[in-house]
């Protein structure tokens, strides 16, 4: 990523053909730090707004996610600790056991942190890797251990799997710093 003060990336959520054109991710990139909002509505047609900030090291190792949420008058937080080895504890310094392994997070609904294991683990075209990631679905604010596959098609082309059982894939072109720009069906970057 290049050294800037500053990047601002935004997304459309194009997930929900009920509100369509409704929503937006309004992402803050800096070195080791990203700072967002998303305003979208669910798949039940409740509006939420998610905000998270996330810190990792130079080696795009997760260190930290912060989470808030705002749907249907609640309010909720999830805070979540890695030490980079695949431990993770929540904000008040629990272990997390059943994320044991998780070397990164996978956050619905955004797909910056797609770029995740494909800019700390860079592959070769042709190649396929699977990771034990932290899914935090943010409209609930839950988050539990799932595993995925990304593999390099082209150069800035990545196929990625679900290995939930769903069958999902996706074709997702990113940028040249590693960031995604478009999730087909999904998400459609904001050319700012």
């Amino acid at each position: 990523m290049r050294d800037e003060t500053s990047r601002t990336i935004c997304w459309l959520p194009t997930w929900n053909s009920a509100s369509e054109g409704v929503g937006l991710e309004h992402l803050l990139l800096t070195h080791g730090t990203a700072d967002s909002v998303v305003l979208a509505v669910n798949e039940d047609s409740e509006p939420f707004r998610l905000v998270y900030r996330l810190q990792w090291d130079d080696a795009w190792q997760l260190r930290s996610a912060d989470f808030s949420l705002a749907k249907g008058g609640a309010n909720l937080s999830l805070n979540l600790r890695t030490d980079g080895k695949g431990h993770w504890q929540d904000g008040e310094g629990r272990s997390l056991v059943e994320l044991d392994g998780c070397m990164d997070i996978d956050i619905w609904p955004t797909p910056f942190t797609n770029s995740f294991p494909i800019l700390r683990q860079p592959m070769a075209i042709g190649e396929r890797r699977t990771f034990r990631m932290a899914w935090v679905c943010g409209p609930d604010l839950t988050v539990k251990p799932q595993p995925q596959a990304y593999t390099r098609i082209k150069d800035r082309l990545y196929l990625f799997e679900s290995l939930d059982g769903s069958g999902f894939k996706a074709e997702l072109p990113v940028d040249g710093e590693g960031i995604v720009l478009d999730y087909p069906e999904l998400f459609q970057r904001v050319k700012i």
